[in-house]
């Protein structure tokens, strides 16, 4: 049975930072005016101001002689305390709020604004609702209040050192995860490899065989920038690392450099080169003409940009190609982020980050937080402070908040993609240094999307194949979120996915003709690769070769680069 630690954990986890190109489009000064839009709105249109006020009047009153029904959503986990139900205080305080939430909810949708000024202000309306909860403090909540009392007070205490750690420590926001028992490379990221190449922005780690046969075409993981690469290598139990070795798979995985500010001019098409060296290596050390890619997130968009570039050089060492949780063609429409930025205010972050050398990965989280403030925000506030509880040890969680910076000309890159859309016009729009045309890619596809994923959302993530000149393509739906569809390991009761032999032309279509299967969707993966990678043959004795000797081993140094 799950603890409240375990569900708060588990629903930050749904929220793990990543890379939307969108995303560096929130303008701080923007959501400020939305709010003033609000105050000028309430002068300017005082009948539908006055309406929601007498609207809350009038259900307050309700609420005060205790004939209101207004009840909280059974999924709300802020009100599953029995005092919200039993306790004629914490109720009508309860009903109270929920009634003045959903009547200035409602008095937004009703302002005369444009469709992009509605969707700052309903985003800027969710943000002060969610703080004015009753949940959020001391007296409003009975759980906190209980736990004075139990405590004799210490709670409060713990609370405040919490509290103040987090001021002086972690940047104002309080704290996701506790990090003592997590160490990378003593119990995360403990696969067996080495570092056999590695340029200024990269290394290349092999990983050493498990089985006593491999596959000739070798595997490489390209993952995101903003993140580090030991995400494919949690944990043992959660390793995709481990699950590709003992599936007789030679596994690469690229761990990128985290960047300084000095480091401001990498950009895509520098990335993209260091990847054409590394796969090179991988050819040489394995003595395979073709290897098998795989991309996550925006390293889903560096592979794609990688594969039009091989294609476009009439280079055919990709022989299969595999895209998770990834968005090539954004479309502002996707998601709540995408809804609330315009062109105007992406360019005013591709100007902050060029005067800055670099994004923040702190930052970064930072505006996510924002985004889900009761799963990133609020839910730790209670804990931490008022409960005065640790935060939850949960590996997700450290390797989330083990941020990495992205570099101003790499993140002006991927505004580029958002607002030129190369891979949706192919043969038109140059990225990288050459032009962009994914209908050239004719390998074998796999593409993985997320359920609840609101960073990638799945449906976002269908259109993915329509822009591939490849024949065979298999598009899988997992049953999670965006990080927890790829940490998917078999073995999880609670795992299930989606696939149809056909594609059709929309995702609604396609979910209607898919079939439900138990289980990971990593099997499959497996065996879809398995076909695709020609035959088997002895398993190296080591990693590296003559050309390429292991430089250290794994999961090298970068991954400390701080």
């Amino acid at each position: 049975m799950s603890t409240p630690k375990d569900e708060i954990a588990q629903n930050a986890a749904q929220n793990t930072t990543a890379l939307n190109p969108l995303l560096g489009g929130i303008n701080r000064q923007e959501l400020l005016g939305a709010v003033a839009m609000m105050l000028r709105s309430s002068v300017t249109n005082p009948v539908t101001t006055a309406k929601a006020m007498g609207k809350i009047a009038s259900e307050n009153t309700q609420i005060l002689l205790g004939k209101s029904r207004r009840e909280a959503d059974k999924k709300d986990r802020r009100f599953k305390d029995p005092a919200w139900e039993h306790n004629p205080f914490y109720k009508r305080g309860m009903q109270a709020y929920l009634a003045t939430q959903a009547h200035l909810h409602e008095w937004v949708g009703d302002i005369r604004m444009s469709e992009l000024e509605h969707a700052r202000a309903k985003f800027v309306m969710g943000m002060i609702t969610d703080a004015m909860a009753p949940t959020n403090t001391l007296l409003g909540n009975p759980a906190a209040t209980k736990r004075v009392v139990d405590s004799g007070g210490l709670s409060l205490l713990k609370g405040m050192k919490n509290l103040y750690d987090d001021l002086t420590k972690n940047g104002g926001l309080p704290s996701q995860v506790d990090k003592r028992p997590f160490k990378v490379g003593e119990n995360l990221a403990v696969s067996k490899g080495a570092v056999v190449w590695k340029n200024e922005m990269l290394e290349l780690i092999q990983y050493a065989p498990t089985t006593e046969k491999v596959y000739k075409t070798p595997i490489l993981i390209i993952p995101p920038q903003i993140n580090k690469f030991y995400a494919m290598d949690l944990t043992p139990m959660t390793s995709m690392v481990q699950f590709l070795l003992a599936m007789e798979q030679q596994t690469f995985v690229i761990s990128w450099r985290n960047p300084k500010k000095e480091h401001r001019n990498w950009g895509l098409a520098d990335y993209i080169d260091s990847l054409v060296q590394a796969s090179e290596v991988v050819r040489k050390i394995t003595k395979s003409p073709k290897l098998n890619v795989s991309g996550a997130c925006s390293g889903g968009i560096t592979t794609a940009t990688f594969a039009s570039l091989l294609a476009a050089a009439g280079d055919k060492r990709i022989n299969a190609v595999t895209f998770m949780v990834c968005v090539l063609n954004p479309q502002k429409e996707d998601s709540d982020i995408g809804q609330i930025v315009s062109d105007g205010s992406l360019e005013i972050a591709r100007k902050m980050s060029r005067a800055r050398g670099i994004l923040k990965g702190d930052d970064l989280a930072r505006m996510f937080a924002w985004m889900r403030p009761n799963d990133l925000i609020w839910n730790y506030v209670v804990n931490n402070y008022l409960m005065g509880e640790d935060p939850p040890p949960y590996d997700v969680l450290f390797w989330n908040n083990d941020t990495t910076n992205l570099p101003a000309q790499l993140h002006s890159d991927y505004l580029d993609v958002a607002l030129l859309q190369p891979f949706d016009h192919p043969g038109t729009v140059e990225v990288a240094g050459h032009v962009a045309d994914l209908s050239k890619v004719t390998a074998d596809a796999f593409v993985v999307a997320g359920l609840t994923d609101h960073i990638t959302p799945w449906k976002a993530c269908y259109r993915t194949p329509s822009l591939l000149g490849s024949k065979n393509i298999e598009f899988v739906l997992s049953s999670s979120g965006h990080l927890q569809s790829l940490i998917n390991p078999p073995g999880n009761p609670k795992a299930k996915y989606f696939r149809s032999s056909v594609m059709k032309p929309t995702p609604d279509e396609w979910a209607a003709s898919a079939e439900e299967h138990a289980g990971s969707w990593w099997p499959r993966w497996g065996e879809w690769l398995k076909a695709r990678s020609g035959a088997l043959k002895s398993a190296p004795q080591g990693v590296g070769n003559e050309a390429f000797p292991p430089l250290y081993a794994a999961p090298g140094r970068y991954v400390f680069n701080d």
